[in-house]
Parts: structure tokens; sequence; C-alpha cells
């Protein structure tokens, strides 16, 4: 009995940090949604949301956008995962693809105004090289590539585990068997490792969904997201009801990706 009283109290401080950091406010965003900005009760804000084209059109940039910053980190991060699976001295470049996202994200946005700005490195190299400057930032191109180059480790890291965990005897069962690389790539060792693109695009795709700094910064505002949406009527315009109501829609589209992205089981407890 006391074993068991241990193991329970054990759960203790995780369920507190679950009630008061994710349920709490979760409930505080879905609460103000129903509140107008004179304070008053209403559901105008869920009928503003759905009948005008602005959000719309947000809601579509901002699933557009976080698709392309998504696809294009896995093209880039499943073949680096798989090389670094066998590199030597892995868990070097492994720390050396963690360690930019310990600097702090304002400080990379700022080093990136550096280098697509007009004075910046690559207009200076083109300069010398005869081709002239060219406008780099405040496009959809340095927004993206920003992005993408901040979510890659992100994706990375779990794709690596999976291609780690993968079961080589099986890689090179399909060697033995005659199957050409692209075959043992799509039937063996993708299935195999796709758990680990799964939660990689989760990690990746739902952050995405709500990115406002770069917008701001790298986007120059001509990228315009619901994450941008909200901080301009939770800084701006002061409507928090309006600003809790698109976050209740992304915290909705969040679960959907979780969702779609997440492991089924078949009955009988198999895994789809």
């Amino acid at each position: 009995m006391m074993k068991k009283t241990t193991n329970l109290a054990f759960y203790v401080p995780y369920i507190l940090w679950i009630l008061l950091f994710v349920i709490a406010p979760m409930l505080l965003i879905v609460y103000q949604s129903f509140f107008n900005i004179e304070g008053q009760f209403t559901f105008s804000n869920y009928a503003t949301y759905f009948h005008s084209s602005t959000y719309i059109m947000m809601t579509i940039n901002s699933v557009w956008y976080a698709f392309l910053i998504t696809a294009l980190t896995l093209v880039i991060s499943y073949p680096a995962a798989y090389l670094l699976h066998y590199a030597k001295h892995k868990e070097l470049w492994l720390l050396l693809i963690i360690l930019p996202t310990w600097i702090n994200l304002l400080l990379k946005a700022y080093a990136f105004i550096g280098i697509f700005s007009q004075d910046g490195g690559i207009n200076t190299f083109l300069q010398m090289m005869g081709l002239g400057t060219h406008q780099f930032l405040f496009t959809d191109f340095s927004f993206i590539f920003v992005a993408s180059y901040i979510e890659i480790p992100f994706m990375i890291l779990p794709i690596f585990n999976g291609i780690e965990e993968l079961n080589e005897g099986l890689v090179n069962a399909s060697r033995d068997l005659g199957a050409k690389w692209w075959q043992t790539f799509t039937r063996v060792i993708l299935p195999l490792t796709m758990s680990g693109v799964k939660s990689g695009v989760q990690a990746v795709f739902i952050p995405s969904l709500s990115l406002f700094m770069l917008t701001r910064l790298i986007g120059g505002n001509r990228v315009i997201t619901l994450g941008t949406a909200i901080e301009e009527h939770f800084l701006t315009t002061m409507n928090w009801g309006m600003g809790s109501t698109i976050g209740v829609i992304l915290i909705i589209a969040m679960v959907v990706i979780m969702f779609l992205t997440g492991e089924r089981k078949k009955k009988g407890g198999r895994r789809a």
C-alpha cells in the first residue's frame, strides 16, 4: 500500500502543471472568446470570424505557410537525419544541430535581418560579383527560409530517433533479396521511421501555424497569419474576445493536426 501511495505522489506535480499551465489557460481563452470589446457576453466573435473573408484568408495563409515550412524542413531533415545516423561522432554533429535552439529567437531574427538587408552580407557579396543588390528582406522567400532554418532541429531530432530504432537486419534483408535502393527506402526504411516523421511534422507544423514575430521582423507584415491577428487584437485593438476566438480556432486546428499525424491502432492493439 505504501509503494502504491508513493507512486501516485509522483504524478501530483505533473497533474498540477497540466491543470495550471495547460488546461486553465485554455479554459480562460475559451471563456474570453464569448465576450466582445465592451465585456458583453456574445457569440458575435465566432460569427465575425466565419463570415469575414479577411479571417478566412488569414487562416488559409497560416495553413499554407505552415505547410511550406513543414515540407521544406522535412525535405532537408530526413536526408540529414539519415546521414547523421551513419556518421562518425554523430553525438557531436547532433549537438551542433541542437546548438542554434539555445539562441534566443529574437537574436536569430535580427541576425537574419542583417544578412538579408540592402547592406547585408548577401547583397555585399552580390555587389562584389557585379550582380547588384536585390530585395531579400520582407519577402515570402526570406520568411519561409528563416522559419525553416529555425524549425529544422525540431524536425531532425524525432526523425533521427526513429532511424536510430530502425532494425538494420530488415534493411540488409531487403538488399539481399534484390531490392533496389529506392524500393528499400519506400517499402522498408520510410514505413518503419514514419513515427519519427509524424512527430517531426507535429513539432514543426503546429508552431508554424501561429508564427507572429517572424512575420513582423522578416516578412515585414507582407505575411499575415492568425498569429499576427492575435497579436494585433491583444496588443493593439485590445479586443481580447476576438483574439481569444482566433486562439480557439488555432487550438482546434492543432488538435486536428495531432489527430491526423498521431499513431493509430487497429483492433487487437496492433498499430496501423
